[in-house]
């Protein structure tokens, strides 16, 4: 005897109990609400052999990008292997993409999951893991299809319409359909409120379109529905910081980094990847961040050999150098040149960005800027293939400008000070960084022209209003 879920999925229990704790794990992973996993394992004490609940704990595995949680993910793949054909078609399919996985094939597992979400459009954690594996590849135009794939066989009739349509919305952000984004994420919180990567997607729409004011007056008005016991928190809190930086109140930044993004040591990559990269945003202002990236570095060692997801890697590298720990910088490196040397997933990761990455920002904290400057111009036009978002990369196209400032590449700084003004010219903090560049020109009226089109820039957007 087999149950069936709220989306007419088949599921391999004769226990409702089970079946409801699976349900209800889906919804706080969606969610990112705290803890599907004691969920699922609740489950699992009371049902050993529920297939299902071992393919969710994989996938939270997965999810976490941290290469020790491989045990688990191990563990719970071998207990639905196990089962033979007491585990149906599907389930047995959910295991098959977490193997592949584990054997570091990211590009296949994802591949796997999406394959799944065809075959059953209303599976919404496969759906979620192939979403989520789409952003860790940075394959954004399958952020935004895989979702409009399986469109049609949602409704609000279907519990979790809601999350799938946040999913779309980040996706179609992503690819700079920035109206239709937002529409969608909105449309997504009018169905759940508490959604909060149809929060972050919008979010994402007001920071690649310059929208600096309307992004924190949107996250301050729904702090509520996205910061209370949910596991995403932090990465909204960064967001908001990015958009005080924006408007040039560092203070701010370093506010929200101590009390929300970083108010503790932590363990959890995802967590150190948004401390990692808003300090080094500081300290390209010069912001002096204290001991900060010692107590980040301290963090960040357990992870310096592991190699396991270059993104990862290169937000540790930022640590290392950022605390003058070369030698972690340098382990970290001889990691990354291993695991380049191979053929799965993240070799290709390693080899082609996270390698001239690390190698980059570490030439930038030894004042080698010609070398950061040749490192990583080949790399912002492939950035994307060791995964992320576009406003996690952006932290590339700031580093070699700062580069280009410092090492006084006078044309290069204004060059690429200019993308910045014409991609998103409400931001203060670009005409900021364009009055930096013609000054080192030697162009002093056009510099006073564009230190005032960042004042006037930042006070349009605290009044409100269209500059």
């Amino acid at each position: 005897m087999t149950l069936t879920d709220s989306r007419g999925l088949a599921v391999s229990t004769q226990s409702r109990a089970s079946l409801r704790q699976l349900e209800r794990a889906v919804d706080l992973s969606c969610g990112y609400f705290m803890d599907p996993l004691s969920t699922i394992q609740d489950a699992l004490a009371a049902e050993p052999g529920f297939a299902m609940g071992h393919c969710f704990r994989a996938g939270l595995a997965i999810m976490a990008s941290d290469r020790t949680l491989l045990p688990l993910l191990s563990e719970s793949i071998e207990a639905v292997e196990s089962l033979g054909k007491r585990a149906n078609d599907r389930e047995r399919a959910h295991a098959a993409a977490a193997r592949r996985w584990l054997q570091a094939d990211f590009a296949g597992a994802v591949c796997a999951y999406g394959d799944i979400v065809v075959d059953y459009p209303r599976d919404l954690f496969a759906l979620q893991l192939a979403h989520v594996g789409d952003f860790f590849l940075g394959s954004s135009t399958l952020l935004r299809d895989r979702i409009a794939q399986v469109l049609p066989q949602w409704d609000t009739s279907v519990p979790g319409f809601g999350y799938v349509l946040g999913m779309h919305a980040f996706g179609l952000e992503e690819t700079a359909l920035y109206s239709h984004a937002e529409d969608t994420g909105r449309r997504a919180l009018e169905l759940n409120a508490r959604d909060p990567w149809a929060i972050h997607a919008v979010t994402h729409v007001m920071e690649m379109q310059g929208r600096v004011v309307d992004g924190t007056r949107w996250l301050t008005s729904r702090e509520q529905d996205w910061s209370v016991d949910n596991g995403f928190a932090f990465h909204n809190w960064w967001h908001l910081a990015l958009f005080h930086l924006d408007l040039g109140d560092t203070a701010q930044a370093l506010a929200l980094f101590d009390r929300r993004i970083s108010p503790a040591p932590s363990q959890a990559p995802l967590e150190l990847i948004d401390a990692s990269a808003l300090l080094w945003r500081l300290s390209l202002r010069g912001v002096d961040v204290g001991s900060r990236w010692e107590v980040l570095a301290n963090s960040w060692e357990p992870f310096a050999s592991h190699a396991w997801y270059a993104f990862n890697d290169v937000h540790a590298v930022m640590a290392f150098a950022g605390a003058e720990r070369f030698d972690l910088g340098r382990q970290t490196l001889d990691a990354l040149a291993q695991r380049a040397a191979g053929s799965d997933t993240n070799a290709m990761m390693s080899r082609e960005v996270g390698l001239p990455m690390a190698n980059g920002l570490l030439a930038f904290a030894a004042g080698r800027y010609q070398e950061t400057i040749d490192l990583l111009l080949p790399v912002r036009a492939i950035a994307q293939r060791f995964g992320g978002s576009h406003a996690q990369r952006d932290i590339i196209h700031l580093t070699l400008l700062e580069a280009a400032l410092r090492g006084e590449k006078k044309a290069l700084a204004r060059a690429l000070a200019s993308e910045r003004t014409q991609l998103k010219p409400t931001s203060p903090f670009n005409w900021q960084l364009t009055g930096m560049a013609l000054e080192l020109a030697g162009d002093a009226a056009a510099a006073q022209q564009a230190i005032a089109q960042a004042t006037v820039r930042r006070k349009a957007q605290r009044e409100g209003r269209a500059a």
